[in-house]
């Protein structure tokens, strides 16, 4: 009898699930934190405000670029494998690289000690308790994605609810509940173009992640339609819930005091509900921050298990469980390594190192749709809108962010990008392509069918 065909992934991910993907990933705890970096550069709350409208456009040019790709590849990877297939898969398996080794992994890390430090509210927990729950969490929401993605896609859409309905309070109690505090923020000053994209780069930051929805395309119904509506949505979501967030805070703190903040989001509770501020801002960050990391949990290891497929990860991790469908392997894997970053706070080394150079493959593939859409192969379901300039001004500003990185920090600017081209060397000793054989993918058409949970 011939070999049975391996297990598929399963498509369980409709488009109210992968909308609370994005919307999940992106709202994180930076939220409340960012807006306080952000003021420290902008002279008036206009400006803030503006920078994170700006911001959030910038944002939404990115989902447009990946939408576009997403609908003419909706396969597992997303990023690595635009990279791939529009570059070479030498640049594909430098984004999974940096991923594991510190992107990714980085952020799970540095989420879960963020929840665990915040648990510590309640409940008193020295450095070794710190660590201890953020790894209890690591491995509680990895265990919640490989039971299957039903499972793990249920979870974000819960947590995203509630931390929606959590900032939509904030906004609320901002405007209608607490007095106008107009005096306080009187302009110190005029903005300069420099101040203006230092504090753009850092609400950028806020709005991480919006690309993690393509990773999971073979387990989303009608990937090619669903993810490009599921990154509109979502993007134009969280703008504006940062930019009523933020004009809440600006209208009850002022300017000075939330330009100093560390707790951007406790000062405003403590200013607008008294004592119990502290704790409100505790279960609102821990909820916030379980939320990303489920999302970043669940999606990084489809990008392994892509890797695997090509030949260009050890086998194993490119296997799917038989029964509950899902990258097991890849899952446990990231979970071992994040956990080990948790475990030796080597994640906030790496993780500030290298997250910019990101922002190098967001360009690059920004990039890639100038000549992409002059082949005659390149047959996309969906088209980003503002013809070439959209490409092109999102290529831009991830241009002056990395720009930006390396002056203001040159030697950890330098470190992070030495740590992903590193990678180059593990890739050609390898001493072959990738394996994928691409008369075996899905095409853009046929992933249009529903195949159901």
């Amino acid at each position: 009898m011939p070999d049975a065909p391996p297990p598929a992934l399963r498509r369980a991910i409709g488009l109210p699930r992968a909308t609370a993907m994005v919307v999940g990933i992106i709202v994180g705890a930076s939220i409340f934190v960012q807006p306080s970096v952000v003021t420290a550069r902008m002279p008036t709350a206009g400006g803030a405000l503006l920078v994170w409208c700006v911001a959030g456009a910038l944002t939404l040019l990115g989902s447009l670029v990946t939408a576009e790709l997403a609908s003419a590849w909706p396969r597992s990877g997303g990023v690595y494998v635009f990279l791939r297939d529009g570059y070479s898969p030498a640049l594909g398996f430098l984004w999974g690289w940096a991923m594991f080794w510190s992107m990714h992994s980085g952020i799970v890390a540095a989420i879960a000690v963020v929840a665990a430090r915040y648990v510590g509210t309640w409940i008193p927990l020295g450095d070794a308790g710190t660590r201890a729950v953020a790894i209890a969490a690591i491995g509680a929401l990895t265990g919640v994605n490989v039971l299957g993605v039903r499972q793990g896609s249920a979870v974000q859409a819960a947590l995203t609810c509630v931390k929606v309905l959590a900032v939509v309070l904030i906004v609320a109690v901002g405007f209608i509940a607490h007095p106008r505090a107009a005096p306080a923020n009187a302009p110190d000053g005029s903005a300069t173009p420099s101040a203006f994209v230092a504090a753009l780069v850092a609400g950028l930051f806020a709005y991480g992640g919006w690309h993690m929805v393509s990773y999971a395309a073979e387990e989303t119904v009608d990937a090619a339609r669903t993810i490009p509506r599921a990154l509109l949505v979502g993007t134009v979501a969280v703008t504006a819930l940062y930019v009523g967030v933020n004009a809440a805070y600006l209208r009850v703190l002022p300017l000075g005091t939330l330009r100093g903040s560390t707790r951007v989001v406790a000062d405003f509770a403590d200013a607008t509900l008294g004592g119990a501020g502290a704790q409100i801002m505790a279960a609102l960050v821990v909820l916030s921050a379980l939320g990303a990391m489920n999302g970043v949990i669940l999606a990084g290891p489809r990008v392994y298990l892509a890797m695997a497929r090509d030949g260009l990860l050890f086998r194993r991790l490119g296997t799917v469980h038989a029964r509950f469908r899902t990258p097991h392997v890849a899952l446990v894997a990231q979970a071992v390594w994040s956990s080990v970053l948790v475990a030796t706070g080597s994640y906030r080394a790496l993780f500030t190192r290298v997250v910019y150079t990101e922002w190098i493959f967001f360009g690059l593939m920004a990039a890639s749709l100038l000549w992409l859409r002059r082949r005659p192969d390149y047959r996309p379901v969906f088209r980003a809108w503002g013809g070439a300039a959209t490409p092109v001004v999102f290529a831009a500003a991830s241009l002056v962010i990395v720009a930006m990185q390396l002056v203001d920090q040159p030697r950890d600017g330098a470190i992070g990008l030495l740590l992903v081209l590193v990678g180059l060397p593990v890739y050609w000793i390898r001493g072959r392509a990738p394996s994928h054989d691409s008369s075996t993918e899905t095409s853009p058409r046929a992933v249009l069918v529903d195949e159901g949970p």
